[in-house]
């Protein structure tokens, strides 16, 4: 197998990777590298969900997610966790709990996604990016569980973490 760097950008890489199959055939993809990613499902005492109304550019609309984030070299998932909760909604943790890892999208890209649940919330300052367009939602589990069956949530880690999280609630 052979590997090359084609782009290094901020957020992640894209390698060309060639190889030969048992026939001997040779094929090539481009896999984009990247360095994990956290994404939390944050519970308010009265039981309501806190979620974003985030700007996403590279599919030019809002979405609902839960706040997200990828890792910084050497930061730990939970500590990520922590950073990216403050950050986009507002809300420090008293706890942080780890419900699940997954792919995103293993066809092209390696990255693996840490799903958390966070409770024990306490409002702070956010720390918005520069650039970053979020809203902050508060929902009800009913709610949230409506709109992913209606399409309303279309992101593919709010979809896959709030599943974790029912299934880690059991």
């Amino acid at each position: 197998m052979q590997t090359t760097r084609i782009l290094q950008g901020d957020v992640f890489g894209v390698d060309r990777v060639t190889w030969r199959d048992d026939a001997g055939h040779e094929h090539t993809r481009n896999i984009v590298r990247h360095p994990g990613a956290i994404t939390v499902v944050p519970c308010l005492d009265d039981g309501r969900l806190v979620l974003i109304r985030n700007y996403r550019v590279s599919v030019q609309r809002w979405l609902v997610e839960f706040c997200a984030g990828k890792l910084e070299s050497g930061e730990a998932p939970a500590t990520a966790a922590g950073r990216e909760l403050i950050e986009e909604t507002g809300y420090r943790a008293e706890h942080v709990r780890a419900i699940g890892t997954f792919l995103t999208s293993p066809g092209f890209a390696d990255e693996w996604m840490h799903v958390f649940e966070a409770r024990g919330l306490t409002p702070v300052p956010r720390d918005l990016q520069p650039g970053e367009r979020i809203e902050v939602l508060l929902e009800t589990p009913d709610t949230v569980a409506a709109w992913i069956r209606d399409g309303r949530i279309q992101d593919g880690k709010t979809i896959a973490a709030f599943h974790l999280w029912q299934g880690a609630r059991t």
